[in-house]
């Protein structure tokens, strides 16, 4: 299921970037989800955008300095390349539990019979005969999507793609699908079915589920980094213990490979907001790579949702 070069070249070098590049605004505070990355070995920067994978409509806005970043950069990464169907269709037999395991081979009867009837009653683009086999944290997944106090979603990335996709820029992933789904497998499917149980009890009993989706999605918009760490590393539905798996190491993963990728091309690289902050995020890691990483402003003038 989320923070430095002599001060004498930073001056020099800012002074060079903003002669060259007048038109993008740099923020007034860390309160923004869209980041500059350049210094090092970089002759053009490059570009780091916190996303959310579902939201509401209302709240899907493309900023005035994204707009002209889309039209700007050459390539454009997300965690994985959401414009492959064909690895996307050939990775989806790895959401299912190795050796034909079931949630009903995790789960005690009544516990077994609480998630069925959970899901029978909200029914669903998938039969729960075909979702009992998946890793029980992608059920989870669908709980909280299903949860958004609105009637119109939108996915980040999908208007951001076909953004790109309108500009005619490349999309790439920094990782693969099958590489994301593998990383589920290192957590116990009992432990993830346990988990899950909990959750829909908890969904069931009304016990704040909505406020804490409200808290996440009231941080996003406000883009506050930091309180979206605190409360994403809390709501990892009793995960907490697999934030190195789930988020850390894959964290490392992409700085190791972006140090590859940054000095030949200006990227756009828009991944779960999650990965920004803290110690160990992306943000804090590409900085004791070398890199210079400042906000931009991402202001969405009202009436640019999609």
């Amino acid at each position: 299921m989320m923070r430095k070069l002599s001060a004498s070249f930073l001056l020099s070098f800012a002074t060079l970037l903003g002669c060259a590049q007048p038109d993008i605004k740099k923020a007034e505070s860390d309160n923004t989800l869209l980041w500059r990355i350049s210094g090092k070995d970089l002759k053009q920067p490059s570009y780091i955008f916190g996303t959310i994978h579902l939201l509401c409509k209302d709240d899907a806005g493309i900023s005035g300095n994204m707009e002209k970043l889309i039209g700007r950069v050459d390539e454009v990464y997300f965690e994985v390349d959401l414009d492959n169907m064909l690895e996307m269709m050939q990775s989806m037999k790895q959401m299912k539990m190795k050796g034909d395991t079931t949630l009903k081979d995790l789960l005690s009867e009544a516990d077994y019979v609480t998630v069925r009837e959970y899901f029978d009653k909200k029914g669903g683009m998938l039969p729960f005969s075909m979702l009992e086999g998946y890793k029980p944290m992608l059920a989870a997944s669908v709980i909280s999507e299903s949860s958004l106090p609105c009637g119109k979603t939108a996915m980040m990335e999908q208007i951001l793609m076909e953004k790109a996709k309108g500009k005619k820029k490349t999309i790439q992933g920094l990782e693969s699908m099958s590489y994301q789904l593998s990383i589920l497998d290192q957590i116990p499917y009992k432990q993830q079915a346990e988990q899950l149980v909990a959750y829909i009890k908890k969904v069931e009993a009304g016990d704040g589920d909505n406020k804490e989706l409200d808290e996440l999605m009231s941080a996003y918009r406000e883009q506050d980094l930091k309180k979206l760490e605190q409360l994403m590393l809390k709501s990892e539905v009793g995960l907490t213990e697999f934030t190195e798996i789930l988020l850390f190491k894959r964290n490392r993963n992409w700085v190791e490979k972006l140090k590859t990728l940054l000095p030949g091309k200006t990227l756009l690289i828009a991944v779960g907001a999650g990965h920004l902050p803290g110690s160990e995020g992306v943000i804090n890691l590409l900085r004791k790579a070398g890199y210079t990483v400042e906000p931009l402003d991402n202001t969405v003038v009202a009436g640019t949702t999609i």
